[in-house]
């Protein structure tokens, strides 16, 4: 059984991502497109740079073309960003992107974007797998037969549009005036070439690590940690740097490297640009983050009279929060956001141009304002641990938590206890841990958050513990 995850399929190469089930999800878009009678506009397939990216694309593509439905096809590898951005801006009905994102090397996927430029819904790759499960023989036509009768069509230049926005939503006169020094470290990812570009046009200096094309991504995992960014944050140092930015494979995910050499995590930079958005430009509006961000968002909406809104991991259900209450922004503890105004899904290129845009305004660095954050806000501080376990053991694990509803004894006032998505426990002091299945790995993902690491670290011990693993 193909399943889509929070972030499309994803599967390991040579051993479910194989041609068979890539051209199998194929048909199955095929089938989602004409049963939706969506087959009028055509489809755009990008890809990034994983291996296997740029041949599924032109399998998927082949396809399409022999079930009746032009494909934009891409010249080169973009980010997940692009993608959505042009199906929202060309008003298609479904964009396609080859990619795992932050997914360990030994992996590739398929992302399914829907109309407005959205991750389908649940309802969408629901209907999708069970169209999939039906397709018998694999009907494709060959791709430079589908190039010459214009099924296939190539797009000349598909980032000018995607860039010519960003650059208009940036207070560019304030990025030149300042000229940051900038380190990027592209990952070896599709997010290099945008990146680039817009820094070059705000006249900021910006020099560059990993652009190579590398299938093994260097033999790291392809997402900005503080675990993976160790010579990103030498080479700021040591450089004199303003800013440190990294990018995971796909461009969706994004890190950040103080001139002084921290590391700013997902949840700091979250609230950084939603304060700089509402202090600094005057912005209105509320804020959304999933069950696993942090709950410094909530104080900062608070003290700015505003409202921050909880909902399920997956960013489908933050983009459509967001236009349901207007949000000034939403996103994820990991590494995922989205600003009001732009597209519906998580972009790092637009998130770490704005910024290099805070740092330029405020004329502080990221430290400065997270301190001052942290004073009047309080201190936040999250902790997670991925863990496997033997599959076999899923059920039980699941049995105890979400159908018996058995929890640890924590040693503290629990206030309650949310089932939406995995199980959230909220303690008195503001603190929480959460305890799901990934929806993209093979894995148990648990996030603690407290104001002393200790405390939130002895929230993850506790179920472990009881959960035996």
């Amino acid at each position: 059984m193909i399943k889509f995850g929070t972030g499309g399929w994803r599967a390991v190469i040579g051993e479910d991502f194989i041609y068979e089930n890539i051209a199998r999800v194929a048909m199955g878009i095929v089938a989602l497109a004409k049963e939706q009678g969506k087959t009028e506009k055509p489809i755009i397939v990008g890809y990034d740079r994983r291996f296997l990216s740029e041949s599924a694309a032109k399998w998927v593509a082949e396809v399409l073309a022999a079930g009746g439905i032009d494909v934009w096809c891409l010249p080169r590898s973009v980010p997940t960003p692009l993608v959505m951005h042009t199906v929202k801006d060309s008003e298609l009905h479904f964009g396609i992107e080859i990619t795992a994102s932050h997914n360990p090397a030994s992996y590739n996927g398929i992302k399914l974007i829907v109309d407005e430029g959205r991750d389908a819904p649940l309802e969408t790759t629901g209907r999708l797998e069970e169209l999939i499960a039906e397709v018998g023989e694999i009907e494709k036509i060959d791709f430079d037969e589908a190039v010459d009768s214009g099924r296939i069509v190539y797009l000349r230049n598909p980032f000018n549009k995607f860039l010519d926005d960003i650059i208009g939503l940036l207070d560019v006169s304030a990025l030149r005036e300042r000229g940051l020094r900038v380190l990027f470290d592209s990952m070896h990812g599709s997010g290099a070439y945008p990146l680039q570009v817009i820094f070059h046009t705000a006249r900021c200096t910006i020099d560059t690590m990993n652009l190579n094309k590398d299938a093994w991504f260097g033999g790291m995992m392809p997402a900005p940690s503080e675990s993976t960014l160790g010579v990103l944050r030498d080479g700021v140092i040591k450089g004199g740097y303003d800013l440190g930015i990294a990018m995971d494979g796909d461009g969706d995910r994004l890190g950040i490297i103080d001139r002084c050499g921290r590391y700013i995590d997902a949840n700091e930079i979250l609230c950084l640009l939603y304060y700089y958005l509402v202090k600094y430009k005057g912005w209105t509006g509320p804020v959304v983050r999933n069950l696993a961000t942090t709950h410094m968002l909530d104080k900062i909406a608070e003290s700015f009279g505003e409202k921050c809104y909880e909902v399920p991991v997956g960013f489908k259900y933050i983009s459509s929060k967001i236009d349901e209450v207007n949000a000034v922004l939403g996103g994820e503890s990991s590494g995922g956001l989205t600003v009001r105004g732009h597209i519906h899904g998580k972009d790092s290129v637009y998130a770490a141009s704005l910024m290099a845009e805070m740092i330029s305004v405020t004329g502080k660095s990221p430290s400065d304002l997270i301190d001052e954050l942290k004073n009047e806000f309080g201190k936040f501080v999250m902790v997670e641990d991925n863990l496997h376990f033997a599959p076999e053991y899923k059920e039980t694990i699941n049995d105890i938590i979400m159908v018996k509803k058995q929890l640890p004894d924590f040693g503290k006032t629990v206030v309650r206890v949310n089932y939406e998505d995995g199980c959230k426990v909220y303690f008195e002091d503001d603190s929480f841990v959460i305890c799901r299945f990934s929806g993209t790995e093979p894995l148990l993902r648990i996030f603690a958050e407290s104001s002393e690491r200790e405390v939130a670290r002895s929230y993850i011990t506790a179920f472990r513990d009881f959960l035996n693993i």
